[in-house]
Order: C-alpha cells, then structure tokens, then sequence
C-alpha cells in the first residue's frame, strides 16, 4: 500500500479576521513552506475561504473550507472562552448565517466600549485608529485594538497588550456575546459541517473542558475532533487528549494556528495532519452535504 507523505496545516488566520497576512500571502507563503492541504480558519467568518480556493487552485494547494468560532463552556467548575473549528459548513445555511450576523455585531458593539475604557486609564486611542489597522478584516476585534496600542507606542507587541490590558483578566477586557459550546457544535451540524475543538487544553482551559466534559460533548452533542498536535499543548496535554480521542473515535487534527506577525510561536506547518485523518474529516463533510 502506498503511503502518502502530504504537509496538512488546517488551522491558519489571515487579515480577514487577525491575522497579519492577505489572503495572497498567507497562500503563497503557504506554497513556499511546502504546505499541499490548508485550511483557512478566521475567527467567525469564511469571507477569505472563496479567493483562497481561487488562489490556492492555481498553485497547486488545496484549500479546505473553516472558520474557528468563539464559544463558551460553563461548569461547576466555572466557565471559559472556548473555540471551536469548523470545516465544510455550507455558508448558505441560514443557521451559520445568523449565528456568524450575531457574532459580528457583538464585535462591532465591543471595540467603542474597550477604547473608552483605555481611555480612562489614561492611553489615549479612538475607534477610527483602531478601524485602521484592521482595515481589510471582517470586523475589528481585540487584537486590533492591540494593534492600534502598539502603533501608538503603549506597548511593544500584541502578546504584551493582551498580557497587561486585553486578556480576559485584563483591566481593558470587555465580554461578549458567545454561543454556548454545545449550540455551536449542533448549528455546525446543521450547516453539515464537521465541529473540532481547537487547542481544548490550552490557556487554562482543562480545569473547565476536562475528559468528562469531552465525553459529554461526544455523548450528547457528537462532537467530531480533537486538535491534539498544537503549540499551546505540552507532550503531556498531547498523549494524553490523543488517548481520549482514539478511545471516543474522534478526529485528530493538529496545526499551526498561523497568525503572522501576530503570533510568535506559530510558523506554517509547526504541526499538521496525517493524510489519512484529512481524508476521513473531508469524506465526513462530503457524507453530510457540506461544502469543502
């Protein structure tokens, strides 16, 4: 049997949402890396996926359908910031549609609100200059803030704006709306799309998504996948979510979480997917009538 040897990255970003690269040059960079298989993965949007199909058809990289959703899980344990990947939802499907409409206006309604609120400790910013550096973006978010702190010299890099004002236990921090994790596995499902979590056991997020948790996903929700192979999990975190997977049947996925400039652990092809996986993750989305 003849086994096929492919580089599979299927969790990249691209300016569309916050990453650093256009939709041409992440394409491109992703040919000059040896990528074959790729997915762009934009936080709660497919608005690159079309012209990174176009692009990637003529140089020889096939671009597979995803987005990576912003969701939240609540516990006994308390709740957390949970995404999920997903790949080959139809984007005509009037569930993903409303979902992606709600997740956009809570965006929009957040950057005013985060900009007033560095305002009053004393770092002087406006909504326009944010809007300036996420100009080819969907929708402006936190890292564009972050990217308008840097220009203005508060800070010297994302990692340090969100490390001292925009993460989650940061003074600048402003929630929004999420769905629930089990809603955006079923509207996934109703989209015929294939649901993944993305890096489950990274920043803090196993004391909230524990086994017993993921095993309820897959019980009750029919969760599909596991990213397993990702910068954010240790050797530890890895063998020990591959074991859960392979005994629940899930999928394994692993990828680079490509961001650009705006990660600086995250090259191209840090971690991939074996071929064998890609083919059971885009025969699962051709099985429910997605689109890859």
């Amino acid at each position: 049997m003849e086994v096929v040897v492919t580089m599979i990255d299927l969790h990249t970003h691209s300016s569309v949402s916050d990453g650093t690269d256009t939709i041409e040059e992440l394409v491109g960079k992703a040919g000059q890396a040896g990528i074959e298989i790729l997915s762009i993965s934009d936080h709660d949007t497919m608005d690159g996926v079309d012209l990174a199909q176009e692009l990637g058809a003529k140089a020889g990289i096939e671009v597979l359908r995803g987005m990576e959703l912003s969701t939240h899980h609540t516990t006994g344990a308390g709740s957390t910031s949970i995404h999920l990947l997903a790949y080959g939802c139809d984007p005509t499907s009037e569930h993903i549609i409303t979902l992606l409409r709600d997740l956009t206006e809570a965006r929009e309604s957040r950057v005013p609100k985060m900009v007033e609120v560095l305002n009053g400790l004393g770092l002087e910013l406006t909504v326009e200059e944010v809007e300036a550096q996420s100009s080819v973006a969907s929708v402006s978010g936190r890292p564009h803030v972050a990217d308008a702190m840097v220009a203005r010299g508060y800070v010297a890099s994302r990692e340090e704006a969100f490390a001292t004002y925009l993460s989650e236990e940061g003074p600048a921090y402003i929630s929004r709306y999420t769905p629930c994790l089990n809603e955006a596995i079923e509207l996934i499902h109703q989209a015929r799309g294939v649901a993944v979590l993305a890096h489950p056991w990274g920043r803090g997020s196993q004391e909230v998504l524990d086994a017993t948790e993921i095993e309820k996903l897959v019980g009750d929700y029919h969760l599909d996948g596991i990213e397993v192979d990702h910068v954010d999990h240790d050797d530890q975190a890895r063998m020990v979510l591959r074991g859960l997977a392979e005994d629940l049947g899930l999928i394994i996925t692993g990828s680079s979480d490509y961001h650009g400039l705006g990660k600086t652990r995250n090259p191209l092809g840090v971690n991939t997917t074996p071929y064998d996986i890609y083919e059971r993750l885009k025969s699962t989305i051709e099985e429910r009538g997605g689109r890859p």
